[in-house]
């Protein structure tokens, strides 16, 4: 089933939670809806569950528009982030509830019912606790039950909002592989809302950025993270250093100093005007550290702490030069971390590899 936003509009007060979202979902497609708390992923989520009405705008499923059509009408299946099963229920029959609730005309046999329990169970490989209840159950199984739940009634559309929010990060990491691996077998248009950057570029196949009620950008994870739109995409995909400055002729300037050297690739984010104030940014693998002994140009900066694991080193920063003090992550291989050989409260330089530059007028 394709789904179509038009123009949604939602204000609760006099806050704007969606401003004019306009967005396709295609067949078949899972989709990650990502941004920071209060940008109004849920809120468009709800919308399109039908649990929430939006003030202004269209909710179209397969051409037909059921903006004024009641959620149980929808063929929408929907998980949320704290399971929601019910605690008085086995595993067994909180997966059969959506089935036995249908009308009588439409409801399954018993043994139709205990067949479809089972089927799904298995698909979500916890068949063995069947006879089980949800207090007996760890959260990553209680999820993937609460999935089971939402996939009985053969939604059209299943939605997911922040499912693996509540459970540790091992457990997370399991679990949103093993979401790909159903996606792929099931084929059904999935939305899941999430702030979790690497859980939505490594389970979605688009990405939805959203900030402040607007999308920011759309595109495959590859394309939002590799060519990031705005100040805002970058800042919010992975680990980024930011350095404010003014954009000169071979360079940024960041206080006196230069941030670029000769081999320095800048992407501009638009044009970009010479002298004109930039957002420069860089992720901490494009950054090289100069001692003092090593180099002239770059900016400074003080070693605050070294973190040696595996194949790279992390180096923690402070700038030393600047009005505020900026914090700086960057990212180098254990060889050259043991030539430089950098020591806590260390002064040292900063240069870039690359750099992604916005003009800063206009920009948060």
């Amino acid at each position: 089933m394709s789904i179509q936003v038009k123009n949604i509009q939602k204000q609760f007060g006099e806050f704007q939670a969606l401003n004019n979202v306009s967005l396709d979902f295609n067949s078949g497609e899972l989709v990650a809806l990502l941004g920071p708390s209060g940008c109004g992923k849920t809120t468009l989520l709800r919308i399109i569950a039908g649990l929430e009405r939006a003030d202004a705008g269209t909710v179209i499923l397969d051409g037909e528009d059921t903006s004024d059509t009641h959620v149980r009408d929808r063929n929408v299946g929907f998980v949320f982030q704290h399971y929601a099963l019910f605690k008085h229920m086995t595993v067994f029959d909180n997966v059969a509830f959506g089935m036995r609730m249908k009308p009588r005309s439409e409801r399954a046999s018993k043994a139709e019912i205990a067949d479809k329990v089972h089927s799904l169970l298995k698909l979500v490989q916890l068949d063995w606790l069947a006879d089980r209840f949800p207090s007996q159950l760890s959260g990553g199984q209680r999820q993937r039950i609460a999935l089971a739940r939402a996939l009985a009634v053969e939604p059209k559309v299943l939605l997911l909002d922040e499912p693996f929010g509540a459970l540790d990060a091992k457990v997370r990491k399991e679990l949103r592989r093993w979401l790909r691996k159903l996606h792929d077998e099931l084929h059904i248009t999935s939305i899941f809302v999430t702030h979790d950057q690497e859980e939505a570029l490594e389970v979605a196949d688009r990405v939805v950025l959203m900030n402040q009620g607007n999308v920011e950008q759309i595109g495959t994870p590859e394309e939002v993270y590799q060519h990031p739109a705005t100040p805002f995409v970058y800042g919010f995909l992975g680990s980024v250093n930011l350095f404010k400055g003014r954009h000169m002729e071979g360079g940024v300037h960041v206080g006196e100093s230069n941030l670029a050297h000769a081999g320095t690739v800048l992407n501009h984010g638009g044009a970009v005007l010479p002298g004109a104030d930039v957002l420069a940014f860089a992720r901490p693998h494009e950054i090289d550290i100069h001692t003092d002994s090593e180099s002239t140009f770059g900016v400074p900066a003080k070693v605050v702490r070294v973190l040696r694991f595996g194949l790279n080193t992390r180096v923690e920063l402070d700038s030393t030069d600047l009005l505020a003090t900026q914090h700086f992550d960057v990212e180098i291989s254990a060889e050259r971390a043991s030539y430089l050989n950098l020591q806590e409260g260390q002064l040292v330089r900063l240069s870039a590899r690359q750099l992604k530059i916005f003009d800063a007028v206009g920009t948060a």
